[in-house]
């Protein structure tokens, strides 16, 4: 029990020591399209319900570097884009993966296919994400180490594009659970058979996790997606012809971070932003807005505006007859025992627009 304890500890003083300036390409940042409420993308392999989304989101083979051999981009031999989305309020990250290849190989049974290596690292909490390398050393046995450590604080995702008569993915650790739904979805489409050449479309969205244990998912915490922050996340793309070589290895690793130190360090991976719907998704002026109960005993409500688009004015109609035209006023309720329709009217040069809650706001 100490010697666990005394190893908890270091991975708690190590992981806090981490921080988001170790990211790979410190001078680049990938942008996360927000899809509104509206518009979550159907997990069909087909494409459509993506064509929203700006070029600039796209990143394509320009941004990749092959760490296998160096070897010089040549789209006729291989092609791929990739796109990332979230959805406020939900903990998931969609992803459509799109790529040519003239050799598929599609039929081994293993892991010798061509693979989509995704690593996400949600909380930037950094570091290695192998059993191999815990930081506890030789307090721990190999197996403690595996299934105390290993994508526990971030997740490899070994995707098979496509997974023809296998899992979606191989999990690069001690909790395969992660790629089961709910916590993880995917479809594929393609027009190739083994050997040929053609084009690929994946489809999915994963859940990343801060804490994902060996055990399944009730004690795991899911790592909390929030808009203008950044995360950690790369992927590496394993290209495989007829004959891989020696040791399996594969022909090519087209790496985001142009490192392949990122398929097991966190601190390798790259910078994305998530980001809010773009304002062509967006009405002009929407009204909106949040509450929290200061002090009930007192009867004191905070209100808070959290209305989009250029606006000038506010008025609060509180339910109990009084008004107010503050942004974000903080309001006394004279009566206890009764609940509220609040209305908040918003308008600009752009607009007006209204929004209520009914019997949100519980006074007792």
């Amino acid at each position: 029990m100490i010697r666990r304890t005394f190893a908890a500890f270091a991975i708690l003083l190590i992981i806090g020591a981490m921080q988001s300036d170790a990211l790979e390409r410190p001078d680049t940042e990938f942008r996360i399209f927000q899809f509104p409420r509206n518009m979550i993308p159907r997990i069909d392999g087909e494409t459509d319900d993506w064509d929203m989304i700006p070029d600039e989101y796209t990143i394509g083979i320009d941004q990749l570097v092959d760490t296998r051999q160096a070897a010089a981009i040549d789209t006729n031999n291989f092609d791929v884009e990739v796109k990332v989305g979230w959805v406020k309020g939900l903990n998931r990250l969609y992803f459509l993966y799109k790529a040519y290849d003239n050799y598929w190989n599609i039929d081994d049974p293993g892991r010798h296919s061509e693979l989509f290596e995704v690593v996400v690292d949600s909380d930037l909490s950094g570091g290695t994400l192998l059993g191999v390398n815990h930081p506890a050393g030789d307090l721990l046995t190999p197996l403690e180490k595996y299934f105390s450590f290993h994508g526990v604080h971030a997740q490899n995702y070994h995707i098979y594009t496509p997974n023809k008569d296998k899992s979606f993915a191989l999990i690069w650790g001690c909790q395969p659970w992660i790629t089961e739904f709910p916590r993880a979805n995917s479809e594929t489409s393609y027009d190739f058979g083994h050997g040929e050449s053609g084009t690929l479309i994946q489809e999915f969205w994963i859940t990343p996790y801060d804490y994902a244990p060996h055990d399944g998912p009730e004690h795991a915490v899911e790592s909390k997606l929030v808009e203008n922050t950044i995360i950690g996340l790369s992927w590496s793309i394993l290209e495989y012809d007829d004959d891989p070589l020696p040791g399996g290895r594969s022909e090519a690793a087209w790496t985001l971070s142009h490192t392949f130190d990122m398929i097991g360090n966190a601190s390798s991976l790259c910078a994305f932003r998530l980001m809010p719907v773009e304002k062509e998704l967006r009405e002009p002026v929407e009204a909106d807005w949040d509450f929290k109960i200061v002090d009930m005993d007192r009867r004191l409500v905070a209100f808070k505006d959290r209305s989009f688009g250029n606006i000038t004015s506010w008025k609060w109609d509180f339910g109990d007859g009084t008004t107010s035209t503050e942004q974000h006023p903080i309001h006394t309720y004279e009566k206890a025992g009764t609940t509220y329709v609040v209305i908040l009217d918003v308008s600009g040069p752009d607009g007006a627009a209204k929004f209520s809650r009914v019997w949100d706001v519980q006074i007792y």
